[in-house]
């Protein structure tokens, strides 16, 4: 089995580190020799998405120093997989060493999927599960197929979780619309953000859903404060916490 060197976005880190430790759970049981290294820092999202390139560089570099040398590079979050598999290469234009790296950085259900080839893990959660395709993970690292693009359909997260004995899924009617976080987005157009992120709720509590899962913590920790706020009868799971109650004997 491979070993990875694990990547923990700062809002799991500092929000929700259960997170974290689900992930590790899933990989160590899955074999995965799982490493942490404990110098790393944010990845520099936020500073790009908000247009201070220079700041987000830096950043870069230490990201690439920290994990170079590892078989893989895994991160329970399709956006900041994403920053450093398709928004890096500005920062490293005269490092040859980067190209190949980058491909060895996977969001934990690529991984799963991709590099583990695990088709159903075993296990049961008997919920019903609404699952949110986040954009990064949608758009960017191709998890699953957007609604507007041709071809047959796939869902790296929900073939995982379809795997589970007892699970059930709502069916939404939109499937992989934003849920309006978009980091600093939340925060320069607060109103918008926040009704989107209302659109989305709504649409979970029409299907029937009992807890709304995803492969970003962002977009879930954006859904639960307006859950929280409307004091709705839903609950947020990150696909990791998941993944690791259900696999616990």
């Amino acid at each position: 089995m491979p070993r990875v060197g694990l990547f923990i976005p700062c809002y799991i880190d500092q929000f929700y580190p259960q997170v974290g430790l689900a992930t590790v759970t899933v990989l160590e049981r899955l074999g995965v020799e799982v490493d942490y290294p404990t110098a790393q820092t944010c990845c520099g999202q936020p500073m790009a998405n908000t247009g201070c390139t220079d700041q987000a560089a830096p950043l870069a570099h230490r990201f690439f120093e920290i994990f170079r040398d590892y078989e893989y590079v895994v991160c329970p979050s399709g956006s900041c997989t994403s920053m450093v598999r398709t928004h890096y290469d500005d920062y490293f234009q005269s490092e040859p060493a980067f190209e190949p790296f980058k491909h060895r950085v996977f969001e934990l259900c690529e991984f799963l999927v991709d590099v583990l080839k695990i088709d159903q893990l075993g296990g049961k959660f008997p919920h019903k599960v609404g699952l949110h395709n986040s954009c990064h993970g949608l758009r960017e690292l191709r998890l699953g197929k957007g609604s507007e693009t041709v071809g047959p359909a796939y869902n790296k997260s929900r073939q995982l979780l379809a795997g589970l004995n007892g699970i059930s899924f709502a069916e939404l009617s939109r499937v992989d619309e934003c849920c309006g976080f978009g980091g600093t987005f939340a925060v320069n157009e607060e109103a918008v953000s926040c009704m989107m992120g209302l659109d989305r709720v709504a649409d979970h509590e029409t299907a029937g859903s009992e807890i709304i899962t995803a492969s970003d913590m962002s977009c879930l920790m954006h859904l639960e404060g307006l859950i929280r706020r409307q004091k709705k009868p839903l609950r947020v799971m990150h696909i990791a916490e998941i993944l690791a109650e259900a696999m616990t004997p």
